[in-house]
């Protein structure tokens, strides 16, 4: 009996040990997966700190040990882009802090690490808002900076615009002051950069004031949206934000769309009233027929028809600037073992917008299998200060949530649909984001972004032992 006891003790301690162990190696070379869950790594450790010194001390230990460094925030970029196997993964998150506001001038200096929703808290009492961020709010500054996000606003699109300078902590562990005036090339390298050119640690944005919208929603089709743009928003003057959407709905697929402007309200008295900073409510409702829409092109039909329902109901209500700015898209949150969602934007010339989409309608009709879940439209003006601008011109940014298997069979068909609407896409003279999975080809890429070549240059000038680097980089740099 005490045999058996002892035999028991013995083989729990064991499993105990070897739990240890397994765990001990976990921490050690963790796997780290990007938000879309397609691309698994392997990382040597993952660091993070909020202290400048011990970052800088960081970057110097992996310089020592000639270890690779990836750089993240909240890792919604989903092609590797934060990722690079047996390197150290450097989290900003913890370097949140709001360092300074100066309220006449507006402008604010934060910390990479801060989220726009942490600005936004800061910032409202004061009257003040953001030029240009996403319409979700959960991404940290810096990760915006590193992939030059656009927004809402028509008159300040790309984030760019809005970036008055940064410190960068380089390869070799210095910091360096980046603006327009100095290392004014730095600067139009590392927003678009994806990491590549050391990290980003404190950000002077320039702010303006918060306004009061009023909304206005109309029901076009797809023909009538470019007139419809230049001449009801563009050339309104009191148009300040927009968005469209076009259905995906097999009854109306990229036929039927609908835009939401927001109009500067007459009555800006009544900003007060309407500037207390809102949480989604609701969630439940949206989040059900969304995931209707997942299974099959009935529930398509229904979400497109509530959207529409939805339209009419808040079509002349009023809404400020900082929460137009604010929406959390909690609803969209997605959990299936076999499946995920992913991001796919293209971008096309205003006047060609409607050949584009008569095009990618043909090919993606012959595409049964491909689950196309919804589609945003955002205007994005010229702007090729970045080397890896996505805005050769005015163009209209089309943002797609795709709904695929994880399975090798589902990524390789995927990525087999995406470099066609790829090509229809360079077809019309436009151009595709980057921060999404590598399926594009070189090809593809080059002549997406003509400065790619520059850019892969001028990285190994920044950073000739390649200390920062990622999947993005490891696919296209030749």
């Amino acid at each position: 009996m005490y045999k058996y006891r002892y035999f028991a003790v013995f083989l729990y301690v064991l499993i105990f040990i070897g739990s240890i162990h397994f765990f001990q190696i976990q921490l050690s070379n963790p796997i780290i997966e990007d938000h879309g869950r397609l691309l698994p790594v392997k990382m040597k450790a993952i660091k993070s700190s909020d202290d400048e010194d011990e970052l800088r001390k960081i970057i110097r230990e992996a310089k020592k040990n000639a270890d690779p460094i990836s750089i993240s925030g909240m890792q919604h970029s989903q092609g590797g882009q934060t990722l690079y196997p047996n390197g150290i993964l450097l989290d900003m998150k913890s370097y949140n802090n709001i360092l300074k506001l100066d309220k006449e001038k507006k402008l604010i200096t934060v910390q990479s690490g801060v989220t726009w929703a942490d600005i936004q808290s800061y910032i409202n009492p004061y009257g003040l808002a953001l030029k240009v961020s996403q319409s979700q709010n959960i991404f940290t500054v810096g990760g915006s900076l590193s992939v030059n996000v656009h927004g809402r606003d028509i008159a300040y699109t790309s984030l760019i615009e809005s970036v008055e300078s940064f410190r960068l902590l380089n390869a070799e562990g210095n910091i360096m002051h980046v603006s327009r005036q100095e290392n004014p090339a730095l600067f139009q390298l590392v927003i678009g950069g994806y990491g590549l050119f050391g990290v980003i640690l404190d950000v002077t944005l320039q702010l303006t004031d918060d306004e009061l919208y009023q909304i206005r929603t109309t029901s076009l089709t797809f023909d009538e949206y470019s007139a419809y743009f230049k001449t009801k928003v563009l050339q309104g003057e009191a148009v300040k934000m927009h968005l469209a959407r076009i259905s995906v709905a097999p009854e109306s697929f990229l036929t039927e769309m609908y835009t939401t402007d927001y109009y500067m309200a007459d009555d800006q008295g009544q900003l007060e009233l309407n500037s207390t900073l809102k949480r989604e409510s609701l969630i439940a409702i949206p989040k059900f027929f969304l995931g209707l829409s997942r299974l099959n092109g009935w529930g398509k039909n229904l979400l497109w028809k509530t959207q529409e329902a939805y339209n009419h109901r808040i079509d002349d209500s009023y809404i400020s600037r900082n929460n137009v700015m604010r929406s959390e898209s909690t609803f969209m949150e997605y959990e299936n073992v076999n499946k995920t969602e992913v991001l796919q934007e293209y971008f096309v010339p205003i006047d060609q917008f409607t050949s584009y989409i008569d095009d990618l309608r043909k090919t993606l009709e012959q595409e049964e299998n491909f689950n196309l879940l919804n589609i945003t439209v955002r205007y994005v003006k010229k702007n090729e200060e970045a080397v890896m601008s996505y805005a050769k011109e005015d163009m209209f940014g089309l943002v797609m949530l795709i709904n695929q298997g994880s399975s090798k069979e589902s990524i390789d068909e995927s990525g087999r649909i995406i470099r066609k609407m790829i090509d229809i896409t360079l077809d019309h003279d436009g151009s595709y984001y980057l921060p999404y999975y590598h399926f594009p080809t070189e090809v593809q890429l080059e002549e997406a972004y003509p400065r790619t070549e520059e850019f892969f240059n001028m990285k190994k000038e920044y950073d000739p032992d390649g200390r920062f680097k990622n999947l993005f980089y490891e696919e296209y740099h030749k």
